[in-house]
């Protein structure tokens, strides 16, 4: 199977029926049909089960899902070592990225960059730090912007920018007039907090561990920017970062937390045991000379 191959089953498997992918595809729905019922006569077996209109990937097409999944990010991956051997200013970065780096870190990176190499691309994909950290463990990209270094081995992390933590609470809030506070003091108060799969929520468990309790958790957002809307309602408080380059949500104080080490870091992590394509290393190089701001 070649990339294009690849490509029409795992977007099959995507839409489980034939008719959208067929549209997706730019291809019409018999076509596709033929597509599907070659490849099953070439490997000797069914690979969905059809319900109807829809269709679902049985055990023979999860096996194949899999290694099609690998074999389309090795053959990608490929073709950008070769892009970047024969002209080494060009070619892709894949960059992922926490939700909230996409505001102002990543654009920030990538306009730098762009100066002295206009032409690298990036791919970008967002997502949780643990996700992150395993997509460029597994080689599914080539770097992460993620908070805080993530406990594996096999990554280099070289760190970017440190931010101070604060209590966000709504304006009017009885904490709202203080400079500053400790943690330990919003021990009773309902906290709306980041998923468990997230940095920041790692973050918070490991502060309200040092501090002798465990948090009230009211609400779970994958987003700071939803957490930010929800303690303006006055529906709770939460511990977020304070960002230089935004000002607090509307409807929110944040009041500055005197904990040792309320803080996090902010850095880029990539693989450590393999040789990067000439526009991975260059941005990489760029990474780790880049100032904190």
């Amino acid at each position: 199977m070649l990339s294009d191959d690849l490509h029409w089953f795992l977007t099959l498997a995507e839409h489980g029926q034939v008719t959208s992918a067929a549209r997706e595809l730019h291809l019409s729905q018999p076509t596709l049909t033929r597509m599907l019922q070659r490849l099953e006569r070439d490997l000797g077996a069914q690979l969905f089960d059809r319900h109807g209109r829809r269709i679902a990937l049985n055990p023979c097409g999860e096996v194949l899902h899999r290694h099609a999944r690998r074999a389309l990010d090795e053959l990608t991956a490929a073709r950008e070592e070769i892009t970047a051997l024969v002209s080494p200013d060009r070619g892709t970065v894949r960059l992922d990225f926490l939700h909230s780096f996409g505001t102002w870190l990543v654009p920030t990176l990538i306009k730098d960059f762009h100066r002295d190499r206009p032409g690298i691309e990036f791919r970008l994909f967002q997502g949780a730090q643990g996700l992150l950290a395993n997509r460029v463990l597994e080689g599914r990209s080539d770097l992460a912007l993620v908070s805080p270094r993530p406990v594996v081995d096999g990554l280099d992390w070289h760190v970017l920018t440190q931010q101070q933590l604060a209590l966000a609470v709504p304006r009017g809030h009885r904490f709202a007039r203080r400079r500053r506070m400790r943690l330990r003091e919003v021990a009773d108060e309902p906290l709306i907090t980041m998923h468990p799969t997230f940095g920041m929520r790692r973050i918070l468990d490991e502060l309200c561990a040092a501090a002798g309790f465990e948090p009230n958790v009211t609400f779970e957002s994958a987003e700071l920017t939803t957490i930010g809307g929800l303690v303006s309602a006055g529906l709770g408080v939460a511990v977020m970062p304070v960002q230089r380059h935004q000002p607090a949500p509307d409807g929110v104080t944040l009041v500055p937390l005197s904990d040792p080490d309320a803080t996090r870091d902010i850095g880029a992590v990539w693989r450590t045991d393999r040789t990067h394509p000439e526009p991975v290393r260059l941005f990489a190089q760029f990474v780790a000379g880049w100032g904190r701001d």
